[in-house]
């Protein structure tokens, strides 16, 4: 008979993986977590204000002021040759009613300051990775790389993409990979921007530039890979002088301040968020391009749902774990399906080239920018604002 190691186990070292890890911890759970060492994250994440109040509330950052940069605004200029362009745009935080949207995090640091979060007690950090897993006897059982075994009720599924525990526990995943991928690197601006994030969209995608403090910025250019790729070979002048042309020169002088990175870009979803004890958070339950800033959003309001899921549940029962998965997976699929569709929705629009997808696109900016309470509307779910 196998013995239980830990009434929880997350597998996974990212972002979404270490906040579950904490925060169930620092809920009085016993969890073992499971991350093996990875490079260092240069990514950066723009997290909305609810996501910033659940770092705050949950003690897994102390101010969003020590460790980020405040996102005011958010301006999207349409910079396509169509036929049919959408208006300039811009989105005030204060029309909200807001001090700001949310706050820009490099990775590394959110993932520092989740660290030091962590309680001296209840939580136990391996630098293991998985290599098996199944379910036996009520209990998830996962092999390391050593061929040890570790054995836990509950188990967390927090290993990407390419999630090990998620095929295991035969949870299928639906992928759809676009030929675009995203560039990303820091960039030191002659004039900064602020505290907006700046939009110009292309008929690839956006080339984005988030708020990094002082006249830095942290730019994300969509287009497509075999584009990106080329223009990074040819060195740091081809680059430079792409996000000059890129930026319409409305910054002055650009210099990089960081290598660059090309990621491959795709929609991946799930049916189910978690089943027989098995629950999946961060990219192993969906992944989307970075369009609307939802990526680690929606990651974090999985976590949030984990934990309060677990708060309701009677681990008395012995088959808790069962219960609390099947709990957690009703609790998201709506979250789950409105996030997909409009992400998916928003970046297609961007690339339709379609008459009908012009004028669809440019319309709905028209009414965003004329119609305030339209505005509002669209301010509480790019949020990811919910009454529950």
């Amino acid at each position: 008979m196998t013995e239980q190691s830990a009434e929880i186990i997350v597998v996974g070292g990212g972002l979404a993986g270490l906040a579950a890890a904490v925060s169930l911890a620092r809920s009085g759970h016993e969890v073992i977590h499971l991350a093996p060492a990875a490079p260092p994250d240069r990514r950066t994440s723009a997290l909305m204000m609810p996501s910033v109040e659940f770092l705050l509330s949950s003690g897994l950052i102390d101010s969003a002021e020590s460790v980020g940069h405040p996102l005011t605004a958010i301006r999207i200029i349409d910079a396509t040759p169509r036929l049919i362009r959408a208006p300039e745009t811009l989105f005030d935080a204060q029309e909200a009613g807001l001090d700001a949207f949310g706050w820009n995090f490099g990775n590394a640091t959110l993932l520092a300051s989740f660290q030091a979060a962590a309680p001296a007690t209840g939580l136990t950090t391996r630098n293991a990775a998985v290599t098996a897993y199944r379910r036996e006897n009520g209990l998830g059982i996962v092999t390391l790389a050593d061929g040890s075994t570790l054995a836990a009720p509950l188990v967390v599924g927090a290993d990407g993409k390419k999630s090990l525990v998620r095929t295991e526990a035969g949870l299928p995943a639906r992928e759809n990979k676009f030929e675009e991928a995203a560039l990303v690197c820091d960039l030191d601006l002659g004039r900064s921007i602020g505290g907006t994030s700046i939009e110009f969209h292309y008929p690839h995608g956006p080339f984005t530039l988030v708020p990094a403090g002082g006249n830095r910025a942290n730019l994300v250019w969509i287009d497509e890979e075999k584009v990106l790729r080329e223009t990074q070979a040819g060195g740091a002048e081809a680059l430079l002088a792409a996000f000059r042309a890129r930026s319409q020169n409305l910054f002055g002088s650009i210099a990089l301040a960081s290598p660059s990175f090309v990621f491959p870009l795709s929609v991946l979803s799930v049916a189910e968020a978690g089943r027989d004890g098995t629950v999946l958070v961060g990219e192993s339950a969906h992944a989307f391009p970075p369009i609307g800033a939802q990526g680690l959003n929606l990651g974090l309001r999985d976590v949030a749902d984990l934990v309060a899921v677990l708060t309701e549940t009677d681990r008395s029962a012995p088959d808790w774990a069962q219960r609390a998965s099947e709990a957690y997976a009703a609790r998201r699929a709506g979250d789950l399906a409105r996030t997909g569709t409009m992400v998916d929705a928003l970046f297609r629009s961007l690339l339709g080239e379609m008459l009908p997808s012009q004028a669809l696109r440019a319309g709905g900016l028209w009414a965003l920018k004329l119609m305030p309470s339209l505005r509002r509307q669209a301010f509480s779910i790019g949020m990811g604002q919910r009454s529950a």
